[in-house]
């Protein structure tokens, strides 16, 4: 039996200030908080993008620019985007502590842009993770949808007695629990770290 260790990125491993990104889209666009929620935050924007819609960086940030009305350059997204982020370095000994106890991978929703740029937005999990950083869009599906918590199974040929997944999302969580997996609603690394040594007390 092997055990599949199942993690969130932000707000989970790093601490991640939406509010701060969208200052500095807005200082990178010239557009309010509320134009760039009408434009683009949405089902149709950048949900769609984490259900992997735009299926390759170049059209997810094509879809962007016009969406928004604003060419925006690559190197600038991944700067914003990286300067709302902050490791944290105790969840990161979480996730090694189940590193030893199983397989571990990444389950972040988000898309394609920010999949090919994942090993420098997130330094600190390239060692742990390797190769499993994956988006939500390498999914084509994005959590709560239990779809994309299947398909990670099926990738990892894991039944979902087998996994856990811990998420700072309700929902997230409620989503991967309608499966069958164990999952941790985030509330602090310690209890984190607790619940990953108590589901692999209870599978081994």
């Amino acid at each position: 039996m092997s055990l599949l260790f199942i993690f969130d990125m932000d707000d989970v491993l790093y601490d991640y200030n939406w509010r701060a990104r969208m200052a500095g889209m807005t200082e990178l666009t010239g557009l309010t908080l509320d134009e760039l929620r009408e434009r683009w935050w949405h089902d149709d924007g950048e949900w769609a993008g984490e259900a992997g819609v735009f299926e390759t960086p170049e059209a997810y940030l094509d879809a962007f620019s016009a969406a928004i009305g604003v060419e925006v350059d690559e190197d600038d997204w991944v700067r914003v985007r990286g300067a709302a982020m902050a490791v944290r370095p105790q969840a990161i000994a979480a996730v090694r502590r189940a590193s030893t106890l199983g397989t571990i991978t990444l389950l972040t929703n988000n898309n394609a842009l920010t999949a090919k740029h994942l090993r420098a937005l997130a330094p600190e999990l390239i060692e742990l993770f390797g190769d499993h950083m994956l988006t939500s869009s390498h999914y084509r599906a994005r959590k709560p949808d239990p779809a994309v918590f299947t398909r990670v199974l099926a990738a990892y040929d894991t039944v979902p007695a087998d996994a856990f997944f811990a998420d700072d999302m309700l929902e997230n969580v409620e989503g991967a629990r309608s499966i069958g997996i164990t999952a941790y609603h985030y509330g602090t690394t310690e209890g984190m770290l607790g619940a990953i040594e108590a589901f692999a007390a209870a599978r081994t």
